[in-house]
């Protein structure tokens, strides 16, 4: 019996051993198998991960089925969260210079979002996030616009007397020097809000219009065009908790995922524009585009408001927005 017991375990322990994958977690707001850019480029890396075949495989929680919008940034930064596709904002209650990341007016259209991406600003913007213990995967600037109950948001003033929902304080700060009123949530939840009454109109991107199907609501929907006040930065995030804990080989895999995912995502920006503002038109809601008047008439308000209160009130402010105005 024990020379057959000591055959058995000789016989084990030369057969090989099944190494089972680690499993990130990816968590994100935004609706999941129904062509959101920002659900694709997790998708995107979650796949490139998989056949580079370094012990790793990426689980995708969309749609809040993990964290719900604004607690994905604290779970990134200790580690209870792995990856996320996180609008940067969301966080400026933790870190206001991520406030400059929804600016108004600090992008205007996408071919300067480029730019952008490949300057000091955004060295200093990664910066910022590393020092949180975070790091990015992705970069990506979403467009956006105003979609409202009432009337097409063109001037300033026609605004005013909106409840209104921005994504941002900086935003926010514009919104009520032009007179309208403020009702804070993430973009998940504007379609609730507008068919409640609780909003009358609101800013989100081009992605997030189509996604929630913002068109149900709506009368008239300002697309971006070349003069976007409205551009958020919304990155593909990891924890630097967990990426330090993984090999050099499973690192370089995820950079390279997150390269191809930021590549395919700069092909598709503007194409995201154009999907949404085909599917508010089969809708039958209207569709205006700002004026370079227009654009400089709010530019003018934010300067008074957002802007002044960014330079003066943030550490590090004015340096932030002197960077990235120096982009050409």
């Amino acid at each position: 019996m024990k020379k057959t017991t000591l055959a058995a375990s000789a016989l084990m322990l030369a057969l090989p051993v099944a190494v089972h994958a680690q499993t990130l977690k990816a968590s994100h707001q935004f609706p999941g198998g129904k062509g959101d850019a920002r659900d694709e480029m997790v998708q995107m890396i979650a796949t490139e991960i998989a056949a580079a075949d370094v012990g790793l495989d990426i689980r995708v929680y969309p749609g809040e089925s993990l964290y719900k919008a604004r607690d994905q940034w604290s779970a990134l930064t200790r580690g209870q969260l792995d990856i996320s596709s996180f609008p940067l904002d969301y966080a400026s209650g933790r870190v206001p210079q991520f406030s400059v990341t929804l600016m108004p007016g600090l992008v205007r259209n996408h071919e300067r979002a480029a730019r952008l991406n490949d300057s000091p600003f955004m060295e200093s913007i990664h910066k910022l996030i590393e020092d949180q213990g975070v790091l990015v995967l992705s970069d990506a600037w979403l467009a956006g616009g105003f979609v409202s109950k009432k009337n097409c948001i063109e001037a300033p003033e026609s605004i005013a007397g909106q409840v209104t929902r921005a994504a941002g304080p900086a935003f926010e700060q514009m919104l009520v020097g032009a007179g309208a009123s403020i009702s804070s949530m993430p973009s998940s939840e504007i379609y609730t809000g507008m068919q409640t009454g609780v909003l009358d109109a609101a800013n989100t991107s081009s992605g997030s219009m189509v996604s929630y199907r913002l068109f149900e609501q709506a009368t008239c929907l300002t697309a971006p065009g070349e003069n976007a006040l409205w551009f958020m930065y919304e990155p593909i995030l990891i924890s630097k908790k967990v990426y330090d804990r993984l090999s050099p080989e499973q690192q370089q895999a995820l950079m390279d995922a997150g390269q191809k995912a930021e590549d395919w995502f700069a092909q598709q920006a503007a194409g995201l524009d154009d999907a949404m503002i085909k599917q508010f038109e089969d809708a039958g809601v209207q569709v205006v585009s700002m004026t370079g008047e227009n654009y400089d008439a709010w530019l003018q308000i934010a300067q008074e408001t957002s802007y002044k209160k960014f330079a003066e009130e943030v550490e590090g402010g004015k340096e932030l927005i002197d960077q990235a105005l120096a982009v050409e």
